[in-house]
């Protein structure tokens, strides 16, 4: 249980190399309980990398990285999760035969007792259904239950997985540019449903588009060749003359 006053996700000094690349270069950072912080810079800054680290995808060269009171740095990926971080990716990850339902079903029986057998068993467990119809709700697919997932538009794709994502039950949402590709009528649909996420949720999420920051994020985080830029409001961050060197006047 994270105690009143300190951070619910905090790295220190992470770093992560590949050979000769340097990905992550000592990156610091703190996010409070309940708290919505972006994440922005140019491409090849390390924000997915980042990620990669948090979530277990990968292990850190040097650094630590304490979710919850607890260091996770070097877990594999299913141990992250069942600690309480779920994330969703740059591309959707779907299976495409599987239903709405079906696909939110199975995420939130996940973290259950039986759920390595959740094929056998899934359809004798009521509370996972209950939690995919609340999360359907949520990602604004509660009248799209029925429909395979091939069958959804991209935006509703997105939702989707998002919903996948929630359906885990997690403390932590980490979210890698859940606007990429879509059109401005799927932006603002996807921002008014993060909007609408409980503060119980902490999210932390990659985004280029910054009216999509603007309006989600309590602060932001720059990062810039694998290093922490600054930080602040996004107000703050935007009035920043490095920032807008960097990135906001190239974007």
């Amino acid at each position: 249980m994270t105690v009143a006053g300190t951070p619910l996700l905090a790295t220190e000094g992470l770093t992560r190399h590949f050979g000769a690349l340097m990905a992550l270069n000592g990156v610091s950072l703190h996010v409070e309980p309940r708290e919505r912080r972006a994440l922005i810079g140019p491409n090849g800054a390390g924000k997915t990398t980042l990620f990669n680290l948090i979530t277990g995808s990968l292990a850190p060269s040097a650094g630590r990285i304490v979710f919850d009171g607890h260091p996770i740095a070097g877990l594999p990926p299913h141990v992250v999760a069942r600690r309480g971080i779920s994330r969703s990716f740059q591309r959707t990850n779907l299976f495409p035969e599987l239903t709405v339902l079906e696909h939110l079903r199975l995420a939130a029986a996940s973290g259950g007792r039986g759920s390595y057998n959740i094929l056998g068993t899934i359809s004798r467990l009521p509370r996972p259904l209950v939690r995919a119809r609340e999360v359907a709700e949520a990602v604004d697919l509660a009248d799209r239950l029925g429909e395979q997932a091939s069958h959804l538009s991209y935006g509703e794709q997105r939702q989707l997985e998002i919903g996948v994502a929630l359906a885990t039950g997690p403390k932590l949402l980490l979210l890698d540019e859940p606007t990429a590709g879509m059109s401005p009528e799927e932006t603002q649909r996807m921002t008014r449903m993060l909007e609408g996420l409980p503060r119980e949720i902490t999210l932390l999420i990659i985004e280029h588009d910054m009216d999509v920051v603007s309006s989600l994020a309590d602060r932001v985080t720059v990062l810039h060749y694998g290093e922490v830029l600054t930080e602040g409001t996004f107000d703050e961050v935007k009035r920043d003359p490095r920032v807008y060197e960097v990135y906001l006047g190239s974007a």
